[in-house]
């Protein structure tokens, strides 16, 4: 798959992949770009052109790895970006598929109860998802934000530990998907269901890339620094 480079116009590379919209947006980079390059971008935006390019390419290309040279990047970088992510799933992604799901459930005649068991599986995976996100904003992000303003060494934490406990969350909507397709009842409109579903596709493949971005680009910036505090 193609890797995108600092000279590619921005706008060609959103024609090749416009699913990577919500990522780009995370930058502050709005439609209505030109003809500008990633790095005519990244200049006018003040963002780390390198770093621009291990995100977008992480989301395009699911073999794409690169490990960000810790003598160059800050993971705090990775954290505000990340922290952007969460902010499009609580106030974007989530109201979205609770809007598709009402709709689906309005679509329903008959007695409707595969779907109210499909809604009561879905609010679980939400509550979970919301403890996931509340534990890294206010555990793992304000750890690392510690640990590089180098005040105190790692004690009780590492993110090692953060790795190990790290829940698959998208495990999760794999399972609602199966539900919806093997086993909702046939009293739906279609297209409504297809709707939904299609956006928990869309969003099961983001959340997938959020993982591989924290366990391939923040993990090891981080456990860089922390060897680096224990031989002080």
């Amino acid at each position: 798959m193609q890797i995108f480079k600092s000279q590619d116009r921005l706008a060609e590379v959103i024609e090749i992949n416009p699913k990577l919209l919500p990522v780009i947006n995370r930058f502050n980079i709005s439609l209505g770009i030109g003809n500008q390059t990633i790095a005519d971008i990244c200049k006018q935006k003040e963002i780390d052109k390198e770093f621009f390019l291990a995100i977008i390419n992480t989301y395009h290309n699911p073999e794409f790895f690169q490990e960000l040279d810790p003598k160059k990047f800050s993971p705090l970088e990775l954290v505000r970006y990340l922290h952007k992510t969460h902010e499009y799933y609580l106030n974007y992604t989530i109201p979205k598929l609770d809007e598709l799901l009402d709709n689906l459930i309005e679509s329903c005649e008959g007695s409707c109860g595969n779907i109210q068991m499909i809604k009561t599986f879905y609010n679980k995976y939400k509550n979970e998802l919301k403890v996931h996100i509340d534990d890294e904003e206010k555990r793992v992000f304000p750890y690392i934000e510690t640990l590089v303003g180098r005040k105190e060494k790692p004690v009780e934490f590492s993110i090692h530990k953060f790795e190990e406990e790290h829940t698959n969350v998208e495990e999760k909507i794999n399972d609602l998907k199966n539900l919806i397709i093997r086993h909702i009842e046939p009293t739906y409109k279609n297209n409504t269901a297809n709707e939904f579903l299609f956006e928990l596709y869309r969003f099961e493949k983001d959340i997938r890339d959020h993982a591989r971005i924290e366990d391939n680009l923040l993990v090891p910036l981080v456990e860089n620094i922390e060897k680096q505090i224990k031989r002080t």
